[in-house]
């Protein structure tokens, strides 16, 4: 339990949790797991989207697009940060970090009705496109699912559980599907597809709840750190609480808006067509982006906070191998995609959606650009550097806004793909830079023998 002055620890007669072997073998098979996972996710992810376009309008397919992505620049709202601050203080406290459980919890829930309620509130009194009103109505509970889901996958990384965290991502995936398959074979409307999701939204907050509440009273056992019992403190101030984890939700936040507005601007200021064209190439970009996301925020980034605190040379190691690892994966895929998009796009979603073939293209440049940020962007785990981190997202984010209102304008869609890959472009700038001065400074690299070393050493 977390109330002060109640033992938090292993649970009395809970097993012992076994011993890592550690190495090369065992990293790899983690990480293995996860991608697996999240290509199982993004397929499921990307066949709901076919679907969907393949079986409604496109000015229909446009709206839920456009709103389902305002749902999920919400998310960071509602979420103010809390996953991943979790890892941070729990790399940093160990166990005595859940005093902030109960505080933050409570913290998410606030900001999560809060939004919930502007989002229905703009759906009621906003009926000038009839629409996209409704769906803001209907698919609000999904800010709730994106909010209690991120919380599940950081319990589950403490733990070190990345098996049933594969499962959990998994599961609304799953369901979201059979929604799409369900509006292909009855063509069922855009609305009842949005209900679908919201249904899909409410188990997802149940099965999230069920394995938060363990961690919220003090039962789970945390990867890294040692059994033995500790006090976990007064609870913090909620001032404490909001200031440490407001910069992690902007950064979230600056994240989401390079992956989404440019739907949500199009459907406002161009047509529900134009969101429809642009939502193909953006959902394939976030499928790809998949990738270091899994590397970064789901397998090293609770790493990253304990190795800031105490092992330099595996700083140094994620900064060389990442890095360069990292473009020349970026580099590769952003071939593929450029060259197989063409001929892919129009195959898979419609002749409809010619347009999004060549959108696509000019988006692959933004590829390699985001690989290297995400990588060089994940050493900046510590104190002030991650708020110099959410500073340069956030400088990228308003260099994206002013791009985007004198691309559009000037070129329409191939605004949006030109605005974004010249903001992926200035955040790898600043945070390599950044990270040159502020993180590897005078130290001298390690050689690839020495990496290779590390990696497999038991």
């Amino acid at each position: 339990m977390t109330a002060a002055g109640t033992t938090v620890g292993t649970p009395a007669g809970a097993p012992a949790p076994k011993r890592s072997a550690g190495g090369l073998g065992r990293r790899l098979r983690q990480l293995g797991l996860l991608g697996v996972s999240q290509v199982g996710l993004t397929l499921l992810a990307f066949l709901a989207q076919v679907l969907l376009a393949r079986s409604l309008p496109q000015a229909h397919f446009g709206a839920f697009m456009s709103v389902l992505s305002l749902m999920t620049l919400a998310g960071p709202l509602a979420l103010f940060g809390i996953a991943e601050f979790w890892l941070q203080r729990f790399g940093r406290e160990g166990p005595r970090a859940l005093r902030w459980v109960r505080p933050s919890v409570a913290l998410v829930l606030v900001c999560s009705a809060v939004q919930v309620l502007a989002i229905v509130a703009w759906g009621l009194l906003d009926r000038s496109d009839p629409l996209p009103a409704d769906l803001r109505v209907i698919l609000a509970p999904v800010i709730l699912a994106q909010a209690g889901m991120a919380l599940s996958v950081s319990v589950l990384q403490l733990r070190g559980a990345y098996g049933q965290m594969a499962v959990v991502q998994l599961a609304p995936h799953v369901g979201r599907l059979l929604v799409a398959v369900l509006v292909g074979l009855f063509g069922l409307s855009a609305t009842t597809a949005a209900g679908g999701w919201s249904l899909v939204a409410a188990a997802t907050v149940l099965l999230s709840a069920g394995l938060i509440v363990p961690f919220w009273r003090g039962r789970t056992a945390l990867e890294g750190h040692g059994r033995a019992a500790v006090r976990p403190g007064r609870p913090p101030r909620p001032r404490h609480l909001v200031a440490g984890a407001a910069p992690f939700m902007f950064g979230s936040l600056f994240y989401l808006l390079g992956m989404n507005l440019g739907v949500v601007v199009s459907g406002e200021f161009l047509s529900a067509e134009a969101a429809a064209v642009i939502a193909v190439p953006m959902t394939l970009l976030t499928a790809i982006y998949i990738l270091p996301r899994v590397v970064y925020q789901q397998y090293f980034l609770a790493k990253l906070h304990r190795w800031s605190r105490s092992d330099r040379d595996a700083v140094l190691i994620a900064y060389r191998a990442g890095t360069v690892g990292m473009i020349a994966v970026g580099l590769l895929i952003a071939a593929v995609v450029a060259a197989g998009g063409r001929y892919a796009i129009p195959l898979v979603f419609g002749s409809a959606y010619d347009e999004s073939a060549v959108v696509m293209a000019l988006l692959a440049l933004a590829i390699p650009l985001r690989f290297g940020s995400a990588s060089v962007a994940s050493l900046l785990t510590s104190g002030g550097l991650v708020r110099r981190k959410v500073l340069y997202q956030g400088i990228g984010s308003v260099a994206y806004l002013a791009t985007l209102a004198f691309a559009i304008p000037s070129f329409g869609l191939y605004g949006v793909a030109v605005a974004t890959v010249l903001s992926e472009a200035l955040l790898l700038v600043l945070f390599w830079s950044c990270v040159k001065r502020n993180v590897v400074g005078d130290a001298r690299l390690p050689s690839w023998s020495e990496i290779g070393r590390r990696l497999t050493k038991e």
